[in-house]
């Protein structure tokens, strides 16, 4: 009954940017902490960066200074702006989020994953 969606993945230069959306839809009533994990092949999937419905945030070392994890919370929709993207960075995005819906239940959703390839 709910759903996150992921978007903006693409193929980028190194050097490039990008911005991943993550719209989750359903019966909410708050969307809460909202992780974004990547998985690349052969790899285990890891965090990337968190951040909390009030704001805290968190950042994996490797995405420190390039990347920006957001919110807008009226939209139900968190973000990932990446920048200085390398090679290493590819990988299939996830979103991750803690949700607490209408009927009183969470529920701890994660979206289909979007693909990122930075060429050389």
């Amino acid at each position: 009954q709910v759903q996150l969606v992921e978007s903006g993945g693409g193929l980028v230069q190194a050097g490039g940017s990008l911005r991943l959306s993550c719209a989750a839809s359903g019966d909410i009533v708050s969307f809460n902490f909202v992780s974004w994990y990547r998985q690349a092949p052969g790899n285990q999937r890891e965090l990337v960066a968190s951040i909390t419905r009030g704001g805290n945030i968190y950042y994996a070392t490797f995405a420190k200074g390039r990347f920006t994890i957001s919110r807008d919370n009226a939209k139900n929709t968190g973000y990932l702006e990446m920048n200085s993207l390398k090679p290493e960075d590819s990988a299939v995005y996830y979103c991750n989020s803690h949700i607490l819906m209408s009927n009183t239940m969470t529920v701890d959703a994660w979206g289909q994953g979007t693909q990122v390839t930075v060429s050389p």
